[in-house]
């Protein structure tokens, strides 16, 4: 539906924001641009709206080339992250706008702004002003005014970021579930990525104005394509070493203190590289000291954080950083486990990443 091709985004001739990216986003789906501040995932939102434009390549939407074609034009819903809802107007007046710009008679008006309000439940709002509704009200009114005229394409930036975590988790399934009701092209831009991963179908990670990884939500936290989208996806632990050996699609790594893990080798590593090798928390095996390891090392329980569902076991490891194994309550390693007991880390090779 959309296709970015070979675009690049410049300020003031030398600032590059955006590097020659390609991209495409397909017909009713969920896509999340996700991203630290200044990865360029927002400035590519904005030139898909028309708020901003290309400094090169081209932006299609259903083959029609966008590149100068101005916002109004677009047949695009926005809602942004400070709603921008007209203070002066009622819930009722702002959804209304988009129809009243477009030249719907007053009868047609009402019907869409009724449907639109009864979509986000706010069928009781109509005569409030946008002072009067909590944050999360407002969040929905913005969304029925992105809706009303039935876009091809609705963008978001950031919608739920001034929102309280609680509202903000529920406001996610309420999107997800809209979404999924509608089947409209939703293309929506966040830096938190539990966010991401709620939401989307796909998630394109940016940083420094590159597309690092786009993919499923389940593909890009069990298999990320490099140290960047493993650490910026979920928790991560890593360990540096030089590359000793490849064998296969796997790797060994020998860390500082003489130990060898043996993982995936995603980035073609060769021997005396220096890398990084990289496991998620509840991927680690927690062992008895004296346990036989074929791919682990040695460790000691630096402490235990309770999270009610689960606990994080902090380990030390020798000439590391400290690393976190994520065990269920119940689990059996928890028994007798505090600070300052000994234990053998064990890795599946095939969950560890060794990356370049």
């Amino acid at each position: 539906m959309v296709e970015f091709r070979g675009v690049k985004k410049t300020y003031d001739g030398e600032i590059l924001v955006v590097k020659h990216l390609d991209l495409d986003i397909h017909r009713g789906e969920f896509l999340t641009l996700l991203g630290p501040s200044g990865s360029g995932k927002t400035t590519c939102l904005m030139m898909l709206a028309g708020f901003e434009f290309p400094t090169g390549g081209e932006i299609r939407l259903d083959g029609q080339l966008l590149n100068k074609v101005p916002p109004h034009k677009r047949n695009i819903g926005m809602v942004f992250q400070n709603y921008a809802l007209f203070p002066h107007m009622t819930v009722g007046q702002n959804i209304a706008y988009p129809l009243q710009v477009r030249g719907l008679n007053g009868g047609e008006r009402a019907a869409k702004v009724k449907k639109a309000l009864d979509m986000v439940q706010m069928g009781k709002f109509s005569e409030r002003y946008p002072a009067q509704l909590s944050g999360g009200q407002q969040q929905r009114i913005a969304l029925a005014r992105a809706l009303v005229f039935d876009p091809k394409l609705v963008l978001m930036d950031e919608p739920l970021g001034a929102l309280d975590k609680q509202l903000r988790e529920h406001m996610q399934l309420e999107l997800k579930a809209l979404h999924k009701r509608l089947g409209v092209t939703f293309v929506y831009v966040t830096h938190d990525q539990s966010e991401a991963l709620t939401m989307s179908d796909r998630v394109a990670v940016f940083d420094q104005g590159i597309i690092q990884q786009l993919a499923a939500v389940d593909r890009l936290y069990e298999y990320p394509d490099n140290h960047f989208v493993a650490g910026f996806i979920g928790d991560n632990n890593r360990f540096n070493g030089t590359v000793e050996s490849v064998t296969g699609a796997h790797c060994a790594l020998r860390l500082p203190d003489g130990s060898l893990l043996t993982g995936v080798n995603p980035n073609g590593a060769h021997s005396g590289q220096t890398g990084v090798a990289c496991i998620r928390p509840e991927r680690i095996r927690l062992k008895p000291l004296d346990a036989p390891l074929q791919n682990g090392l040695r460790a000691s329980v630096a402490g235990l954080i309770y999270f009610g569902d689960h606990v994080r076991v902090r380990c030390t490891t020798a000439k590391q950083d400290d690393c976190f194994v994520k065990l269920t309550l119940g689990d059996p390693a928890l028994a007798g486990l505090a600070e300052g007991t000994q234990v053998a880390l064990d890795i599946d090779p095939d969950r560890l990443r060794v990356f370049i």
